[in-house]
């Protein structure tokens, strides 16, 4: 594959950037998920939905799905995508690590180190901010090993590892390789748009630092449905058969869209942060979800329901969907879906 060249940056006043937000519907969103403890609806949370039949068309929705949201780790698949037609030849675990967010079990990190390795690179050269691991188990075990927070560590070194490797190949600069005009990004947002089938809605700064596109939510869901319908061997394809083939090193041995990836064969599934989730399913179709309130307990439940309702019940749903509310060393209630 040759380098690819760089793209011309677009006017500065053609999206909106960081310090410009999306006006937020006029009527709440509805009820997706109830907090019940001891038969006590104690809290909600609300958010919009939308599900794609097969032919991409909208097959219901829930709230104001066309209202852009900031889909954070759920753009990683596209970013993946944009590395590879940027030329760097990534398959495998090494593909599926470059759109993970990572659990930081010692695999991943062992994996995002030999990446920057073998490209000549070093973990100095990341410029995602340092960061425990993100499963909580491995961060217990991370610092009663002695171990403090590093770059290397954070969930999204992996795409920072790929993201750098990117640059290298192609003699692009280093050190401003995260710039919203760098020619990677520039390719990553003509990638994004591709996918979605829409203009960025507007621009910002992800918890890692890299540039973050906004889209609404059906242009996510059509998006993951792009990438699983795309041809085999191009860089969509393949960032989707590397995810599906390896998903313990999309997110971790502990985490909903390793369950889900295992235990529906043919989907992919990404979350981000703020509780946004997006999937295609085997037959085609495709959703995605966003919770208001950033409230990530409530993506399981969420998705749990929607797996059921588009056929897809079973002991999958029900691991995913498990949201337990303790009182003391008891289950006194749970969070559960409210559609």
């Amino acid at each position: 594959m040759s380098p690819a060249q760089p793209v011309p940056p677009r006017p500065a006043d053609d999206i909106p950037a960081d310090d410009v937000s999306v006006a937020p519907s006029a009527a709440p969103s509805p009820v997706l998920a109830e907090v019940v403890r001891s038969g006590f609806v104690e809290g909600v949370h609300r958010g919009s939905v939308v599900v794609l039949d097969a032919d991409g068309t909208v097959a219901w929705s829930l709230g104001d799905p066309d209202r852009p949201v900031f889909p954070r780790s759920a753009n990683k698949p596209m970013q993946a995508a944009a590395i590879l037609r940027a030329g760097l030849d990534l398959a495998g675990e090494r593909l599926a690590l470059a759109a993970a967010s990572h659990s930081g079990e010692p695999f991943h990190l062992e994996l995002a180190e030999r990446m920057l390795t073998e490209f000549g690179l070093s973990a100095d050269a990341l410029q995602c901010p340092p960061d425990l691991p993100l499963d909580p188990v491995e961060a217990e075990h991370y610092l009663a090993s002695g171990q403090v927070r590093r770059p290397l560590t954070m969930n999204c070194s992996g795409k920072h590892a790929a993201m750098l490797a990117a640059c290298a190949r192609n003699g692009w600069p280093l050190d401003s390789y995260l710039d919203p005009g760098h020619p990677l990004q520039l390719l990553v947002r003509e990638t994004v748009e591709a996918a979605a089938g829409e203009p960025v809605a507007a621009l910002g700064t992800d918890g890692c630092g890299a540039p973050l596109m906004a889209l609404t939510l059906p242009g996510l869901a059509r998006a993951f449905a792009a990438f699983v319908r795309a041809e085999p061997g191009t860089p969509e394809r393949r960032v989707a058969d590397a995810m599906r083939a390896h998903p313990e090193y999309v997110a971790g041995t502990r985490r909903p869209d390793t369950w889900l990836m295992r235990g529906i064969p043919g989907a992919l599934s990404k979350m981000g942060a703020e509780a946004v989730q997006a999937v295609a399913l085997p037959d085609g179709r495709a959703l995605a979800f966003k919770v208001d309130d950033g409230a990530t307990r409530a993506l399981g439940p969420v998705l749990a329901r929607l797996l059921e309702q588009l056929g897809y019940a079973g002991e999958t749903a029900t691991r995913i969907g498990s949201a337990p509310l303790m009182g003391g060393a008891v289950q006194v209630g749970e969070i559960r879906a409210a559609f």
